[in-house]
Formats: C-alpha cells, sequence, structure tokens
C-alpha cells in the first residue's frame, strides 16, 4: 500500500490511535537500536575484564536529536510530502 492509499483509507481518529499506541508499545528504528544496544551491553559486560567498571545500557544507545513532538496535521504533510 503507497502512503496515497493510506491517507486516503485512514481518518484522524486511527492516525491518533496509531500514534498512541506507538508511545505505550514503540516500534521501529528507536526500538531496534534498544535491542542492539542491550546485546552489546551483555555482551560486553560479559567478556569484560574483573577490574573493569560494569557497562551500562547508555554507552551502547546511540544518541540522535529528539524527535519532534507532531500532530495528527504534522503527520499528514510528511507522509503527502512522501507521494511526490
Amino acid at each position: 500500500m503507497t502512503v496515497r492509499q493510506l491517507l486516503s483509507q485512514i481518518d484522524s481518529k486511527e492516525l491518533s490511535e496509531w500514534m498512541a499506541f506507538y508511545q505505550a508499545e514503540p516500534f521501529g528504528e528507536q526500538r531496534a537500536d534498544l535491542r542492539s544496544a542491550l546485546v552489546s551491553c551483555v555482551m560486553a559486560n560479559a567478556w569484560r575484564g574483573k577490574k573493569q567498571k560494569a557497562f551500562k545500557l547508555d554507552d551502547f544507545i546511540l544518541n540522535f536529536e529528539p524527535p519532534k513532538k507532531m500532530d495528527v496535521d504534522d503527520m499528514k504533510q510528511i507522509l503527502k510530502g512522501l507521494c511526490r
């Protein structure tokens, strides 16, 4: 399904529901980065020296600028821009 098809079939209520779901149960690249950081942290701690300080999960999380808070209209504009 293309973005244009999606926009023609989804209303703002459903889009808002997906946004709320994402807030409660994140998915996508940020969640994948967190999983990768967790595996890296566990492996690094398993192989660290006995006197070496333990690594923390934050040591392996990629730092990007926080995403801008968006409302439904902002998301629609972004999706429309992708259709061009």
